[in-house]
């Protein structure tokens, strides 16, 4: 399940981060990248 959630974690980050530079929508890519940092089984995960 920390896998599972590492991985959504990483592709919404990265997600992110392509919305920021490739479409340059500041909003949408700090809000991915931000929702990246809650689910990831990090230190900030909301599922701990």
């Amino acid at each position: 399940m920390a896998f599972l959630l590492w991985l959504i974690a990483v592709v919404l980050v990265i997600s992110g981060i392509y919305v920021l530079i490739a479409r340059r929508d500041i909003l949408w890519g700090a809000v991915l990248i931000v929702v990246g940092l809650l689910v990831g089984p990090g230190g900030v995960s909301i599922f701990h």
